[in-house]
């Protein structure tokens, strides 16, 4: 059985403003219903493989559960880390894990917001690079170039690949993000692979490697699962100890040192999404090249994305060519699309410049479901909140600000104070200031209310929890 580790970090800056901190790339639908995390687990799923083992941050981990469950998986773990400390920290707490229980068993690193459209070709993949994997080798996976991309580390092969072989062949050198000249050389020799940083190995043959080549951060990480604690559904790896472990990649920590390396090439297509200019090349195009999602438009326009992730705002392109325009209902994106690499440099000025635009995302998703400001005054706001069945906020109070809920969809149940009681769709209910209060939703069906805020300060902080089932401060 092969393990999936699924990793759900990063901050989605390339793909801006759809992708934020708040609310990242991977937990996004953006080439079909399905959000890149979910292709991802559902891909890696099925037989000869073990329920997936997740790494994330505490800030996501009901996304992963929530997006989890869609899915119909189980996993056999969710570890959160305190903070990102890159790709090498967590690979280590991964094997450390499956140590305890299996020390022979392969794991499968896969980042969690690629795009593999052939997930049987990838299986078959995986497949090929098994035996070399169980005999020792730290398996890499190449994937054969279709352009000279600046974006993408490249690996050297030892021997050039037969057409359509998935057979593992040995690696030279690990080849950083060249410029333009280079990246054309290297995909013209044809002894070139983009690097996909996607692993295969044993959990005995990697623990080997990191006390080979990283023993400084063994240590740190094995106290941080030491110290953990689970937490609800999921296990809490130690601040302290987590905060001694190297901010680095497996990539520099391991792969680059070790000599016990072999590449299975793939050709069946890949993407990680990297930038709008990536997303428009996994995109449906019509036969000028251009691609639309969403209310969009376009007239005589070429080589051009057009989105528009609002239902009720329409993108109208004309004339436009290698454009890519991205509209939300709180941000826009217009760039030439050989720029689509300097969409991070928007992210940086804006944070710059403290606009919240930069990292939060519209929708605020919550571990009971979402919320997002329709309107918002000085003394005022107005909510939509979206409640999944079964869940429930915490119960709670303000000291600056009072409400009313009106109930749109489904039926909320509400306690004020020391009154608990019903209310359905068209009905309402007042929340005094101070008041002790919570909704829940007891139904099967999601509940929609709108929610009327006035006050002297309308802050998310403005919040006293007395319960929580979620367990948050």
């Amino acid at each position: 059985m092969i393990t999936p580790v699924l990793l759900c970090g990063g901050s989605g800056t390339r793909l801006w403003p759809l992708s934020r901190k708040s609310y990242p790339k991977q937990f996004v639908p953006l080439l079909d219903d399905k959000t890149l995390f979910q292709a991802s687990v559902e891909r890696l799923s099925g037989d000869g493989y073990a329920a997936p083992l997740v790494l994330t941050n505490s800030d996501f981990r009901f996304i992963v559960t929530e997006q989890l469950m869609e899915e119909g998986i189980d996993p056999q773990a969710v570890l959160i880390e305190p903070e990102g400390r890159n790709t090498a920290p967590a690979v280590l707490a991964a094997a450390l894990w499956l140590e305890k229980s299996d020390p022979e068993a392969l794991m499968l690193i896969a980042p969690s917001d690629h795009v593999i459209p052939d997930s049987a070709a990838f299986r078959a993949a995986v497949d090929a690079g098994a035996e070399a994997a169980k005999g020792g080798q730290l398996v890499t996976f190449g994937i054969h170039p279709t352009h000279a991309e600046t974006g993408y580390g490249y690996l050297e092969l030892s021997a050039r690949p037969a057409d359509g072989s998935t057979d593992p062949i040995g690696l030279k050198r690990f080849v950083e993000k060249p410029d333009a000249e280079n990246a054309e050389a290297m995909v013209a020799s044809g002894d070139y692979l983009w690097n996909a940083g996607i692993f295969l190995f044993s959990v005995a043959t990697i623990l080997d490697a990191y006390r080979a080549h990283s023993p400084e951060m063994v240590e740190p990480v094995k106290a941080a699962i030491a110290e953990g604690a689970p937490d609800l559904g999921f296990f809490r790896l130690a601040p302290e100890s987590w905060a001694g472990a190297t901010n680095t990649s497996v990539d520099y920590a391991v792969m680059e040192r070790a000599d016990n390396l072999s590449v299975v090439p793939f050709a069946s297509g890949w993407s990680d999404l990297g930038g709008w200019d990536a997303v428009w090349r996994q995109s449906a195009r019509d036969e000028r090249g251009v691609a639309l999602s969403g209310p969009a438009t376009a007239i005589d326009c070429d080589n051009t994305l057009l989105r528009s992730e609002d239902p009720t705002l329409e993108v109208v392109g004309i004339g436009l060519d290698n454009i890519v325009a991205v509209a939300m209902p709180d941000a826009v994106l217009i760039a030439d699309a050989n720029r689509a690499q300097d969409v991070k440099k928007a992210v940086t000025a804006l944070k710059a410049k403290q606009a919240k635009q930069a990292e939060m995302f519209p929708k605020d998703h919550r571990p009971w479901g979402w919320f997002e400001s329709l309107v918002v005054g000085d003394r005022f706001q107005v909510k939509r909140i979206h409640v999944h069945p079964g869940a429930a906020l915490s119960l709670q109070s303000h000291h600056h600000r009072s409400e009313h809920w009106i109930v749109v969809e489904g039926t909320a149940k509400v306690t004020v104070d020391d009154e608990i009681k019903l209310v359905s769709e068209n009905q309402s209910i007042y929340i005094p200031l101070g008041a002790v209060h919570r909704m829940e939703n007891p139904g099967k069906v999601p509940m929609v209310l709108i929610e009327v805020q006035t006050g002297s300060y309308l802050g998310e902080d403005d919040i006293i929890r007395y319960e929580d089932i979620y367990a948050r401060g």
